[in-house]
């Protein structure tokens, strides 16, 4: 399908009319307010204390060592969420707690616990000398760091190796897993508790504010809260698939007083879509009722359900857990429910419908938790689609209460200063404006570094830029697309 770039708005007029045909219960105030606004007003978190409403979603850059150290790049890109001026930077990495989980074999990883100390302390000092480069208190934001492990998307040496919560026909075919496949045993899920336990110490030791214990996006979490099919401890009931979840953060609890703890949760979900590259993507075809599924129904998987999700709110709030990312869909099988985008990896489907209703989508399932758990504190995810708008859809949406800080991801790569900007008033930098090319995402399914290549100029012209560009030419000249 056509789809109309919201780059194209020159006027809030044009954005709003656009707005309210794609996406009718979205609004957005037309004059931004500032540091005087909701963006920037400050929020409590128990004795934390947030001084403004934006925040930066957790990545993973693809730009470590393969023994999982960080190197310049990722010290740069740290360096970049303290210049973001941003309140709340929420994981800042996604961190494998073992290495075995990691999606690639560059991405951070716990290997030894005395180096896991030293590293997560470099990561943090270059955040905070950011905030002093963009002249702001080097402690003001309060910072957490993402604790994951890979599961069925593990690939620590760079071939697939999947670690299943459990074999589902249909999603084994669309992710490519082979029947011999391991699925980790209730021993092997016990196993990996001490290991969050050993980062979140960690992180807590060199001064990280909180961790997230990330169970969204498909990985092992994720998966684990969808395995309706899986026997033992760890599946079946809902008791069984949330229990590893509420078990890390318990013995987090206990070895880590003081730590604030944080959660990255799908709150809604879809059965995969496919097409050929560049095409409208379509639902595949699975059996229904389906066995295996989180936020969805499972009477008719192309529609979401937030019921267990908002459930499991709940216990996380009974536990003091308070701090909910919003998150829906996986990468993987759906991408365009969770990262709306105009232009899809160029080995990715385009979009079945407008971008700007799969964010309100988002919007309105954050609401929702927000409304059945208003102690939550949440913050809401999909912003960046709206690039020079994103502000003024936030600033209405925080003045609503559908969420109580606003997180954006790939916009921070190309343009880390845009909640600065907004929160002093300054006129927005539209040549760094994230346009939603996705080679944040062609770079990594090319085996290369995430990062912004057409915007970002010190990333333009590295070798990794280089690489991907030749090999979107190939990719191109297959199709018989011109270059």
């Amino acid at each position: 399908m056509s789809v109309p770039s919201l780059g194209r708005h020159k006027s809030f007029a044009s954005f709003a009319a656009h707005l309210a045909e794609a996406a009718p219960s979205l609004v957005a105030d037309e004059h931004l307010l500032g540091d005087a606004g909701p963006l920037g007003s400050r929020l409590a978190v128990g004795s934390l204390e947030i001084p403004n409403r934006w925040a930066i979603h957790p990545m993973e850059g693809w730009d470590g060592t393969s023994d999982g150290r960080p190197t310049a790049w990722t010290l740069r890109r740290w360096r970049k969420f303290g210049e973001s001026g941003a309140g709340l930077v929420w994981g800042g990495e996604a961190y494998a707690v073992d290495p075995a989980g990691r999606a690639n074999p560059n991405q951070l990883a716990l290997f030894d616990a005395v180096r896991t100390r030293e590293e997560l302390a470099r990561l943090l000092a270059e955040l905070r000398a950011g905030r002093v480069d963009a002249g702001l208190d080097p402690e003001g934001a309060v910072v957490g760091l993402q604790l994951t492990h890979s599961g069925r998307h593990s690939r620590p040496e760079g071939a697939k190796a999947p670690l299943l919560a459990a074999h589902v026909p249909w999603l084994d075919r669309h992710t490519g897993v082979a029947n011999e496949a391991h699925v980790l045993a209730d021993e092997e899920l016990a196993a990996l508790v001490p290991r969050y336990v050993e980062v979140a110490r960690a992180a807590q030791e060199v001064g990280f504010d909180f961790v997230d214990v990330k169970a969204c996006h498909g990985y092992l979490m994720h998966e684990l809260l969808a395995a309706r099919g899986r026997e033992g401890r760890y599946g079946g009931s809902y008791e069984g698939r949330t229990r590893l979840l509420l078990e890390v953060i318990d013995a987090i609890t206990a070895a880590c007083p003081g730590l604030a703890i944080g959660s990255r949760i799908c709150v809604g979900d879809l059965i995969p879509h496919a097409a050929a590259a560049g095409e409208p993507g379509a639902p595949i075809e699975v059996g229904r009722p389906l066995e295996h599924g989180w936020g969805v129904d499972l009477g008719d998987p192309t529609r979401m359900d937030p019921t267990e999700p908002l459930r499991l709110v709940g216990d996380l709030l009974a536990r003091g857990v308070r701090l909910i990312n919003v998150t829906v869909g996986t990468p993987y099988t759906c991408p365009h429910v969770q990262r709306p985008a105009a232009y899809p990896p160029f080995d990715g489907y385009g979009p079945p419908e407008d971008p700007l209703t799969s964010l309100e989508r988002q919007v309105a399932l954050t609401r929702e938790l927000k409304e059945a758990h208003p102690d939550a504190v949440v913050v809401a995810t999909g912003y960046s689609y709206l690039q020079e708008w994103a502000p003024h859809v936030a600033q209405a949406e925080l003045a609503r209460g559908g969420a109580d800080l606003v997180g954006l991801g790939r916009m921070v790569l190309s343009y880390p200063r845009l909640p600065l900007d907004t929160l002093q008033g300054s006129a927005l930098d539209r040549k760094r404006i994230c346009r939603t090319f996705s080679d944040c995402t062609n770079g990594p399914r090319s085996g290369l570094r995430s990062g912004c290549f057409p915007l970002d100029p010190a990333e333009a012209g590295s070798e990794d830029a280089v690489a991907l560009r030749a090999k979107k030419a190939q990719a191109r000249a297959r199709a018989g697309r011109k270059p």
